[in-house]
């Protein structure tokens, strides 16, 4: 099913080791480590929702996606468009991870994001979120954590996410980085894929013109969607920043929920 739909708007028995909750973190939060690669763990933060949920939908920030994560919770990407709207994932009735770089990558995951290495990772997140709940797992990536969830699904062949969302995807290089999510076997991926993009963003390595070479280059995807935004509130960062079109500014509840229902009907 292709289609592409404007929406206008105003203006495997894992280890899990769970890290002591700290005041910082929302009694519904909690900071959770699991066994990655051979001698590599992978933490993630946890937000759990009232009740079982819906879905599980593991979550990849973009830039380096490096969260910094600490017993304390979430050290750096507060602003990210994904990680800022946890909360809004969670009424949604998911059961939220948000991945942070693994043990092995502290400083960052440019030119990492679309190895076998990297999917390896994922698929033991993935595991970990089907012992915790009896739900179909997704993965959501915005900007460069597109990379990641279409790098995951086009390389696990068994044992993969249930669907994958691709939004502001990174379509261009960057002098950090070489990779795009052009460069993750997007002609692989065998699930459903919501592409979500703004129609305004200006990130010269993210235009909304990238969103629709993403889209053709999804042959195999049994479901696919290109899901337009318009609108929103003033930037107030630089255009590849959160805090612009890039980031869906001014429109995170119509954003998240317009992705959810998708989620929920596939």
């Amino acid at each position: 099913m292709l289609r592409s739909r404007p929406v206008a708007s105003v203006g495997l028995a894992l280890v899990l080791t769970g890290l002591p909750l700290s005041p910082a973190l929302a009694a519904d939060e909690e900071v959770r480590t699991v066994p990655a690669r051979r001698g590599v763990t992978e933490s993630f933060l946890l937000v759990r929702p009232e009740g079982p949920p819906a879905a599980s939908v593991i979550i990849f920030a973009g830039d380096d996606g490096n969260l910094a994560l600490t017993p304390a919770g979430l050290g750096q990407l507060k602003g990210n468009f994904l990680v800022r709207t946890r909360q809004l994932w969670v009424r949604e009735g998911f059961l939220v991870a948000i991945l942070d770089t693994p043990s092995d990558h502290p400083r960052g995951m440019l030119n990492f994001r679309t190895t076998k290495e990297h999917a390896a990772d994922v698929q033991q997140a993935i595991a970990a979120m089907r012992e915790l709940a009896k739900a179909p797992v997704w993965l959501i990536g915005t900007s460069m954590g597109t990379l990641s969830a279409a790098n995951a699904a086009a390389r696990i062949a068994e044992g993969g996410p249930d669907g994958i969302v691709l939004s502001s995807s990174v379509t261009g290089t960057t002098k950090k980085s070489s990779e795009t999510v052009m460069h993750a076997g997007l002609e692989d991926i065998r699930v459903p894929t919501l592409v979500v993009h703004h129609k305004d963003d200006s990130c010269q390595v993210s235009p909304y013109s990238g969103a629709q070479a993403v889209m053709k280059a999804l042959k195999r995807a049994p479901a696919k969607e290109l899901m337009t935004f318009e609108g929103g509130s003033p930037a107030t960062s630089p255009p590849c920043e959160a805090r612009a079109p890039h980031g869906y500014l001014g429109l995170e509840p119509q954003v998240v929920s317009a992705i959810a229902a998708w989620i929920r009907a596939h």
